[in-house]
């Protein structure tokens, strides 16, 4: 099987729910070291790895939600998402073609009374 076989099969499975997505990012990142059957030592180099989800409540401050995605699951994801929903995809995406790292977006809901970030990291 391919490395392109085997991320889709991964990618599938967290679809499914059959893994977490945690779990699913830890075999992509075993899949990131496999080089022709050989172990490679784990990326430590200052590419980001993860996008971090953040909500919090912004009356009492306390994180309702805090996830992190591997990047190839939200670059992959991102195609999935309807054209209405669109509104920050794009500075999104151009954060990660770029490189960049840290806080990319940053949204406080008064409506909600709810604080969502996106970071890179």
């Amino acid at each position: 099987m391919t490395t392109t076989e085997e991320r889709m099969k991964i990618l599938r499975m967290i679809e499914e729910g059959k893994i977490t997505a945690e779990e699913g990012a830890r075999l992509l990142a075993a899949l990131d070291r496999v080089t022709d059957g050989q172990m490679q030592a784990p990326h430590t180099g200052r590419h980001a790895r993860f996008m971090r989800v953040i909500v919090t409540d912004s009356i009492t401050g306390q994180q309702k939600v805090g996830v992190n995605v591997p990047l190839g699951l939200v670059t992959f994801g991102l195609r999935f998402v309807p054209e209405g929903a669109r509104q920050h995809v794009q500075s999104l995406q151009d954060a990660i073609d770029a490189g960049r790292t840290g806080r990319i977006i940053d949204i406080v809901d008064e409506h909600e009374g709810q604080r969502v970030e996106i970071l890179i990291e």
